[in-house]
């Protein structure tokens, strides 16, 4: 305020006591291959960073490396470990593996099989699309059980103290914590791009704040 009272708009600033989580949906993965299915880690597809995926990790850590960050948690699944290397250089933190941060559970297109259902217009894709539920494929992980597991994988992070968290990874996930923030319909965030950052602000009410979704401007420079 100025001695003429005059009140200015300023930037937002997450309050002392909030959690912000900077979402990073990890980079683009190897190429999927009809009849060449990924390995399966406890029963979900586990492929690398194709060799887009890795620049894409390398311009999202130019990014963050200027910011003072809280700490750095990781999905355990390759794509996602690959895509946080260069970040926890670049910001000089330490990667914490959190199991409830993967991708949700595909069922029977697990191994590269939903991307290639996805591209050929498999019926099951528009049925799941209507849905709006993952467990419309068969064998895969129940709505609810997804929807715990990503709320208890935001609340241990949010407890590890204030501060803006860095967390690598799913499109999923990324998708369920903004509709947990928004109360959205189930798929209304399904789209973040690889190595996309989005950012939900926890505060100490209980509250959530989503300040951010799919920034790609490190990505197009």
């Amino acid at each position: 305020m100025s001695l003429r009272g005059e009140y200015h708009q300023r930037a937002y600033e997450p309050p002392p006591d909030s959690t912000e989580l900077v979402l990073v949906r990890h980079g683009s993965s190897a190429a999927a291959v009809p009849g060449e299915e990924f390995e399966l880690v406890e029963g979900q597809g586990d492929p690398g960073l194709a060799p887009e995926g890795v620049e894409q990790a390398a311009r999202v850590a130019r990014r963050l490396a200027g910011d003072r960050h809280a700490g750095l948690y990781v999905s355990p699944l390759t794509r996602t470990r690959q895509t946080a290397a260069p970040i926890a250089a670049a910001c000089g933190l330490e990667p914490v593996f959190i199991g409830d941060l993967r991708e949700v559970n595909t069922g029977q297109l697990e191994g590269g099989k939903f991307r290639i259902a996805v591209a050929h217009g498999d019926p099951i894709i528009a049925r799941l699309l209507e849905a709006e539920r993952w467990d419309v494929i068969p064998g895969a992980e129940p709505m609810e059980v997804f929807e715990a597991r990503v709320r208890a994988a935001a609340a241990e992070i949010v407890a590890a103290g204030p501060g803006a968290a860095i967390v690598v990874t799913h499109g999923g996930v990324v998708a369920e914590l903004c509709r947990q923030a928004t109360g959205s319909r189930p798929f209304a965030f399904l789209n973040a791009d690889n190595a996309s950052i989005t950012r939900i602000v926890f505060l100490p009410d209980g509250g959530q704040i989503l300040r951010v979704y799919n920034d790609t401007a490190h990505l197009t420079e």
